[in-house]
């Protein structure tokens, strides 16, 4: 009697555990990061865990006033990591990290978050 659903409950549980994980990049690191005050900020690093599409891929750094602070970007040889650069050290104050950028798997992340410069 229960035999046909167990079987296909086992047939199914077969099917989907065969199936490619199919997870999305996610960031892994950030210099300086969330939430951290650090000295002497020359650049913003972000490392996630899968290689993504440079050309569709941004990071941008706001003070608290909202003013963009220019950075030269660029992407590690293992296309995993982000950087920008600074000309100068920042000044002492909050900043807002703004990212986007395109997975190997065409999926779009975006996020942000804050850091203290002294």
């Amino acid at each position: 009697m229960f035999r046909v659903p167990l079987a296909l409950a086992v047939a199914a549980a077969v099917v989907v555990s065969a199936q490619p994980a199919w997870a999305h990049a996610r960031l892994v690191s950030a210099t300086p990061g969330d939430g951290q005050t650090a000295s002497a900020v020359r650049s913003v690093s972000l490392t996630f865990s899968e290689r993504f599409a440079a050309p569709f891929s941004s990071i941008e750094l706001e003070d608290a006033q909202g003013r963009a602070v220019p950075l030269r970007s660029s992407v590690s040889s293992d296309g995993k990591t982000l950087s920008g650069r600074l000309e100068t050290p920042l000044s002492a104050g909050v900043y807002r990290v703004t990212w986007a950028i395109a997975a190997s798997d065409g999926h779009r992340m975006t996020g942000s978050y804050t850091f203290t410069a002294r």
